[in-house]
């Protein structure tokens, strides 16, 4: 396969990068002790950023002699890459909650300024499911739900869709969920950029028909009577990943036992985050002022599988809610990768001849994941065995084979490719 001059610069850009790197604990003839205490890691405000939050409020990132890690809020996923370009020792982060493709966008230099690549690794998913799209009260006689083809009778190309970053997740879910129901995203609404914490504010003076983002913004606007959920985004594709935990290579490099231990103090946060008679504690700590400042009551709900649409649907023990651990949630599958380079090829971010396989070789870290989880006490009888889940299922019945993604890209009728 032929390789694009993104995915070249990317390459060898990381090379470059890890060559001029010490590698750390060579001559600790096996040391586990992190080489530092300290490290930044950014979230913005959304519940699938639980695991960096509870693993510093309930002491497991001290657990792991991680005691000096700073979780700090980030205002975008704009202001994040910012950061993250920085770096730690810039007056930046190490390393954030973020949106997978975002990891991927900056290590290529995609998203960064000038194109410089920034290069990245990926050691753990934070989340499955938890994301939704909702739409305006002004809609609400639509009826909007799975099918975005009701939309149609409202919008044009002047009507707002808010997503949270172009090429990220939610740009991706509002995008699939717009093109399955026979609207073009491109042409027929105008998606924006709002970050999450903006979403309801936005949506209350009257100018946005729609957006796609992470709770607890979608339960804040069904209770604030300001629109409902369409959907939520397990519905679209049922455990579908989310965020990751990612983190400047740099950093990997020079803190190979440092990255071990903090992602074995977030495996140990995921898993006390999916135990139900945590949830409780884990809303009422995410809604505190230093982290959300938002009611706990609006975040419980979702959290526990139940779901009020707004529209008079109300589920309970839902099975498409948001896992931190379950079924492999924090693991991060390269095949999960690809279908996010894929779609960013769908929809032109990235060019159709990148080399993704080893982009995600390079990018993708899920081995120090299975370090860290065996450092976590994880059996490796509870690790996934293979580094894809295989075959995925959508809500519109079409099937994404990780064989062969050139073929899942051809298979949609809407869509905006760059390259050949």
């Amino acid at each position: 396969m032929s390789m694009s001059p993104l995915g070249r610069r990317a390459i060898l850009a990381t090379a470059a990068t890890l060559a001029a790197i010490p590698r750390a604990g060579v001559h600790a003839q096996g040391a586990t002790a992190p080489e530092v205490r300290k490290a930044t890691l950014g979230y913005i405000a959304l519940t699938d950023s639980a695991p960096l939050i509870i693993a510093r409020e309930k002491g497991f990132f001290a657990k792991h002699g991680m005691a000096e890690i700073e979780v700090a809020k980030q205002a975008s996923w704009g202001a994040t890459r910012d950061n993250l370009v920085l770096g730690g020792g810039s007056g930046g982060i190490d390393g954030a909650h973020l949106l997978t493709p975002m990891a991927y966008l900056i290590h290529t230099g995609r998203i960064v300024q000038n194109g410089q690549p920034v290069p990245m690794g990926i050691v753990a998913r934070l989340n499955t499911n938890g994301q939704a799209i909702s739409i305006a009260a002004k809609h609400a006689a639509l009826g909007v739900k799975l099918d975005a083809g009701a939309l149609r009778r409202a919008v044009n190309a002047d009507s707002k869709v808010a997503m949270t970053f172009r090429g990220g997740t939610h740009d991706l879910w509002l995008r699939y969920w717009l093109a399955a129901g026979g609207l073009n995203p491109e042409t027929d609404v105008s998606t924006i950029v709002v970050p999450p914490p903006q979403m309801v504010a936005n949506m209350r003076v009257g100018t946005m028909d729609a957006f796609c983002v992470g709770e607890p913004w979608n339960a804040q606007l069904v209770t604030q009577r300001l629109g409902h959920t369409a959907l939520t985004t397990g519905e679209l594709w049922r455990d579908h990943p989310e965020k990751c935990l990612a983190l400047r290579a740099d950093f990997i490099e020079r803190h190979p036992n440092a990255t071990r231990a903090l992602t074995a103090a977030v495996i140990e946060a995921a898993q006390w985050c999916d135990v139900g008679a945590n949830k409780e504690e884990m809303c009422a700590i995410l809604g505190r002022r230093a982290w959300f400042s938002v009611p706990p009551a609006d975040i419980i709900g979702r959290m526990r599988g139940e779901v009020d649409y707004g529209d008079g649907r109300r589920v309970t023990n839902t099975d498409t809610s948001m896992k931190f651990w379950r079924d492999h949630a924090s693991y991060p599958f390269r095949s999960h990768d690809l279908w996010f380079l894929s779609e960013n090829q769908r929809w032109g971010v990235l060019p159709m001849d990148l080399d993704t396989t080893a982009l995600i070789a390079s990018v993708n870290r899920e081995s120090l994941w299975r370090e860290a989880a065996e450092r976590a006490g994880v059996p490796a009888s509870a690790t996934p065995r293979s580094t894809s889940r295989g075959r995925e299922t959508f809500f519109d019945g079409k099937v994404f084979d990780p064989e062969n993604p050139r073929a899942w890209i051809e298979s949609h009728a809407i869509r905006r490719t760059q390259g050949a």
